[in-house]
Protein backbone atom coordinates (compact mmCIF):
# COMPACT_ATOMS: atom_id res chain seq x y z
CA UNK A 1 0.00 0.00 0.00
CA UNK A 2 2.69 2.39 0.78
CA UNK A 3 4.45 1.77 -2.57
CA UNK A 4 1.18 2.67 -4.32
CA UNK A 5 0.77 6.23 -1.77
CA UNK A 6 4.83 6.91 -3.09
CA UNK A 7 3.75 6.43 -6.68
CA UNK A 8 1.05 8.69 -6.12
CA UNK A 9 3.44 11.24 -4.42
CA UNK A 10 5.99 11.39 -7.50
CA UNK A 11 3.12 12.01 -10.04
CA UNK A 12 2.31 14.93 -7.81
CA UNK A 13 5.95 16.54 -8.10
CA UNK A 14 6.14 14.98 -11.02
CA UNK A 15 3.23 17.41 -12.66
CA UNK A 16 4.14 20.05 -10.01
CA UNK A 17 7.27 20.79 -11.82
CA UNK A 18 5.76 20.60 -15.20
CA UNK A 19 4.14 23.70 -14.18
CA UNK A 20 7.29 25.06 -12.80
CA UNK A 21 9.02 24.86 -15.75
CA UNK A 22 6.13 26.11 -17.48
CA UNK A 23 5.71 22.67 -20.26
CA UNK A 24 2.81 23.44 -22.42
CA UNK A 25 -0.49 21.00 -20.99
CA UNK A 26 -0.73 19.90 -24.16
CA UNK A 27 2.52 18.06 -23.84
CA UNK A 28 1.39 16.54 -20.54
CA UNK A 29 -0.22 13.36 -22.21
CA UNK A 30 3.48 12.31 -22.62
CA UNK A 31 4.52 12.87 -18.87
CA UNK A 32 0.85 10.46 -17.75
CA UNK A 33 2.22 8.09 -20.27
CA UNK A 34 5.80 7.33 -18.69
CA UNK A 35 4.07 7.34 -15.06
CA UNK A 36 1.72 4.99 -15.95
CA UNK A 37 4.90 2.99 -17.50
CA UNK A 38 5.98 3.17 -14.23
CA UNK A 39 2.95 2.28 -12.35
CA UNK A 40 2.26 -1.19 -14.70
CA UNK A 41 6.48 -1.97 -13.72
CA UNK A 42 5.30 -1.79 -9.74
CA UNK A 43 2.21 -3.41 -10.28
CA UNK A 44 4.02 -6.65 -12.26
CA UNK A 45 6.41 -6.33 -8.72
CA UNK A 46 4.25 -6.08 -6.41
CA UNK A 47 3.14 -9.86 -7.32
CA UNK A 48 5.72 -12.05 -6.09
CA UNK A 49 4.28 -15.46 -8.16
CA UNK A 50 3.55 -13.98 -11.21
CA UNK A 51 5.99 -14.41 -14.12
CA UNK A 52 7.83 -11.47 -15.77
CA UNK A 53 6.26 -10.84 -19.34
CA UNK A 54 6.37 -7.95 -21.73
CA UNK A 55 3.64 -5.27 -21.93
CA UNK A 56 2.85 -4.25 -25.05
CA UNK A 57 2.73 -0.21 -25.28
CA UNK A 58 -1.51 0.55 -26.32
CA UNK A 59 0.00 4.12 -26.97
CA UNK A 60 -1.07 7.16 -25.85
CA UNK A 61 -4.21 9.06 -27.06
CA UNK A 62 -3.35 12.65 -28.01
CA UNK A 63 -5.95 15.40 -27.50
CA UNK A 64 -7.12 17.82 -30.35
CA UNK A 65 -5.33 20.64 -29.07
CA UNK A 66 -2.25 18.41 -28.89
CA UNK A 67 -2.12 17.43 -32.31
CA UNK A 68 -2.81 21.05 -33.43
CA UNK A 69 0.35 22.40 -31.39
CA UNK A 70 2.07 19.46 -33.56
CA UNK A 71 0.76 21.07 -36.63
CA UNK A 72 1.80 24.49 -35.56
CA UNK A 73 5.31 23.13 -35.14
CA UNK A 74 5.59 21.43 -38.50
CA UNK A 75 4.74 24.85 -40.08
CA UNK A 76 7.41 26.61 -37.62
CA UNK A 77 10.36 24.25 -38.77
CA UNK A 78 9.38 23.03 -42.08
CA UNK A 79 7.85 26.45 -43.23
CA UNK A 80 4.49 27.26 -43.96
CA UNK A 81 2.41 28.19 -47.03
CA UNK A 82 4.79 25.84 -49.17
CA UNK A 83 3.85 23.50 -51.90
CA UNK A 84 3.85 20.73 -49.52
CA UNK A 85 1.12 21.85 -47.88
CA UNK A 86 -1.28 20.19 -50.74
CA UNK A 87 -0.11 16.93 -49.15
CA UNK A 88 -0.29 18.12 -45.37
CA UNK A 89 -3.74 19.60 -45.27
CA UNK A 90 -5.52 17.21 -46.90
CA UNK A 91 -3.87 14.46 -43.95
CA UNK A 92 -4.51 16.94 -41.24
CA UNK A 93 -8.59 16.95 -42.26
CA UNK A 94 -8.56 13.69 -42.86
CA UNK A 95 -7.09 12.47 -39.37
CA UNK A 96 -9.46 15.53 -37.71
CA UNK A 97 -12.28 13.79 -39.37
CA UNK A 98 -11.35 10.29 -37.41
CA UNK A 99 -9.93 8.63 -41.02
CA UNK A 100 -6.00 8.80 -40.44
CA UNK A 101 -5.39 5.79 -42.99
CA UNK A 102 -6.59 7.64 -45.85
CA UNK A 103 -4.44 10.58 -44.30
CA UNK A 104 -1.04 8.09 -44.44
CA UNK A 105 -1.87 6.82 -47.82
CA UNK A 106 -1.58 10.51 -48.75
CA UNK A 107 1.56 11.26 -47.69
CA UNK A 108 2.60 7.80 -48.79
CA UNK A 109 1.66 9.12 -52.42
CA UNK A 110 3.50 12.46 -51.63
CA UNK A 111 7.13 10.68 -50.55
CA UNK A 112 6.00 9.08 -53.72
CA UNK A 113 6.44 11.79 -56.15
CA UNK A 114 9.27 13.50 -53.99
CA UNK A 115 11.11 11.11 -52.19
CA UNK A 116 14.06 13.14 -51.34
CA UNK A 117 12.04 15.18 -49.20
CA UNK A 118 12.69 15.13 -45.30
CA UNK A 119 9.45 16.78 -44.65
CA UNK A 120 7.35 14.98 -46.33
CA UNK A 121 8.81 11.35 -44.66
CA UNK A 122 8.53 12.89 -41.10
CA UNK A 123 5.04 13.64 -41.55
CA UNK A 124 4.41 10.42 -43.53
CA UNK A 125 6.11 8.76 -39.97
CA UNK A 126 3.50 10.65 -38.13
CA UNK A 127 0.31 9.86 -39.91
CA UNK A 128 0.82 6.48 -39.27
CA UNK A 129 1.96 6.67 -35.74
CA UNK A 130 -1.83 7.86 -35.86
CA UNK A 131 -2.88 5.19 -38.15
CA UNK A 132 -1.87 2.54 -35.95
CA UNK A 133 -3.22 4.60 -32.67
CA UNK A 134 -0.19 5.66 -31.25
CA UNK A 135 2.41 2.39 -31.60
CA UNK A 136 5.50 2.62 -33.42
CA UNK A 137 5.11 0.52 -36.26
CA UNK A 138 8.38 -0.75 -38.35
CA UNK A 139 6.88 1.51 -40.92
CA UNK A 140 6.44 4.67 -38.81
CA UNK A 141 10.08 3.77 -37.91
CA UNK A 142 11.47 3.55 -41.05
CA UNK A 143 9.85 6.79 -42.73
CA UNK A 144 11.22 8.90 -39.38
CA UNK A 145 14.81 6.88 -40.11
CA UNK A 146 14.61 8.18 -43.82
CA UNK A 147 13.93 11.81 -42.87
CA UNK A 148 16.37 12.11 -40.57
CA UNK A 149 18.96 10.46 -43.28
CA UNK A 150 17.92 13.14 -45.84
CA UNK A 151 17.86 16.28 -43.52
CA UNK A 152 20.69 15.15 -40.96
CA UNK A 153 21.10 18.93 -40.17
CA UNK A 154 17.46 19.81 -39.55
CA UNK A 155 15.78 19.36 -36.07
CA UNK A 156 12.38 18.74 -37.45
CA UNK A 157 13.07 15.23 -38.53
CA UNK A 158 15.08 14.18 -34.98
CA UNK A 159 12.14 16.45 -33.17
CA UNK A 160 8.64 14.55 -34.40
CA UNK A 161 10.28 10.86 -34.47
CA UNK A 162 11.11 11.67 -30.65
CA UNK A 163 8.18 12.96 -29.59
CA UNK A 164 6.35 9.89 -31.89
CA UNK A 165 9.09 7.26 -29.50
CA UNK A 166 7.44 9.21 -26.42
CA UNK A 167 3.77 8.92 -27.86
CA UNK A 168 4.54 5.01 -28.03
CA UNK A 169 5.58 4.90 -24.26
CA UNK A 170 8.89 4.90 -25.13
CA UNK A 171 10.51 7.80 -23.49
CA UNK A 172 13.91 6.38 -23.16
CA UNK A 173 13.89 6.29 -27.28
CA UNK A 174 12.95 9.20 -27.58
CA UNK A 175 15.49 11.61 -25.43
CA UNK A 176 18.54 11.20 -27.80
CA UNK A 177 16.38 12.11 -30.39
CA UNK A 178 14.78 15.26 -28.89
CA UNK A 179 18.35 16.30 -27.66
CA UNK A 180 19.65 16.11 -31.13
CA UNK A 181 16.83 18.17 -32.24
CA UNK A 182 17.51 20.85 -29.98
CA UNK A 183 21.63 20.67 -30.66
CA UNK A 184 20.47 21.57 -34.32
CA UNK A 185 18.14 24.35 -33.49
CA UNK A 186 19.33 27.58 -34.29
CA UNK A 187 19.51 29.52 -31.19
CA UNK A 188 16.90 32.51 -32.00
CA UNK A 189 14.38 29.76 -33.73
CA UNK A 190 10.99 30.16 -32.15
CA UNK A 191 10.41 26.16 -31.41
CA UNK A 192 13.44 26.33 -29.54
CA UNK A 193 11.78 26.60 -26.42
CA UNK A 194 9.33 24.04 -27.13
CA UNK A 195 12.04 21.21 -27.84
CA UNK A 196 13.83 22.42 -24.96
CA UNK A 197 10.39 21.58 -22.80
CA UNK A 198 9.23 18.63 -24.15
CA UNK A 199 13.15 17.20 -23.38
CA UNK A 200 12.99 18.20 -19.99
CA UNK A 201 9.50 16.97 -19.59
CA UNK A 202 10.65 13.23 -20.61
CA UNK A 203 13.96 13.03 -19.42
CA UNK A 204 12.34 13.84 -15.72
CA UNK A 205 9.20 11.52 -15.92
CA UNK A 206 11.26 9.10 -18.01
CA UNK A 207 14.05 8.55 -14.61
CA UNK A 208 10.89 8.89 -12.58
CA UNK A 209 9.70 5.78 -14.30
CA UNK A 210 12.58 4.23 -14.25
CA UNK A 211 12.81 4.85 -10.33
CA UNK A 212 9.06 3.60 -9.70
CA UNK A 213 9.43 0.32 -11.72
CA UNK A 214 13.49 -0.60 -9.52
CA UNK A 215 11.81 0.10 -6.11
CA UNK A 216 10.84 -2.98 -3.79
CA UNK A 217 7.21 -3.93 -3.46
CA UNK A 218 6.10 -2.59 -0.11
Amino acid sequence: MMGWIMLGLVGAIAFGLLALFGVPRTLWSFGAAALMLGATGYALQARPGLAGAPIASKGIAVDDEGIARMRELRGAMFGRFTALDTAFFPADALIRSGNPDSAARIMLGAVRQQPQNAALWTWLGMTLIEADQGTMSPAAALAFRRATALAPKHPGPYFFFGMAQARAGKAQAAIPLLRRAYALTPERASYRADIARALIQIEMLAEMSARATQAPAQ
